[in-house]
């Protein structure tokens, strides 16, 4: 009987792929605006006191079913006075946002998805002027 079980054929995960885009949206609780935005892997992009840092975004395929979308992100507070302090550090979902969400009392900003291409060009093709 036991060596039946042992020969059972076990579900198989699929690798995740690494993507080097995160696609994220954002709403300012203020002024009730919502808006999405590409961030490349290592880089920092502020939204309104936010700094965002994605160090990795996974997909995994269709047939996976939970979580096929995530990314481990850093979001730190920029101050008045120029400083920042880590907020959030750790794994967010596409598929869930408020599993392990952002908990800021002005913002909310979650994984959308992550991608391959973006219209928006690389840090390191952006000319000093920051376009």
């Amino acid at each position: 009987m036991l060596l039946a079980a042992l020969a059972l054929p076990t579900a198989a995960h699929a690798q995740p792929i690494a993507n080097p885009i995160a696609v994220f949206a954002g709403l300012d609780k203020i002024t009730a605006r919502l808006t999405q935005f590409d961030v490349y892997i290592g880089e920092t992009v502020l939204f309104g006191a936010l700094e965002i840092t994605p160090r990795a975004c996974y997909n995994r395929s269709a047939s996976e079913t939970l979580q096929r979308t995530s990314a481990f992100i850093e979001v730190d507070q920029r101050s008045l006075n120029g400083t920042s302090q880590r907020i959030f550090a750790g794994w967010v979902f596409a598929d869930s946002p408020a599993l392990n969400a952002v908990d800021h009392a002005v913002y909310d900003v979650w994984l959308v998805e992550c991608k391959t291409s973006s219209d928006v060009p690389p840090p390191e093709a952006r000319d000093s002027s920051g376009q």
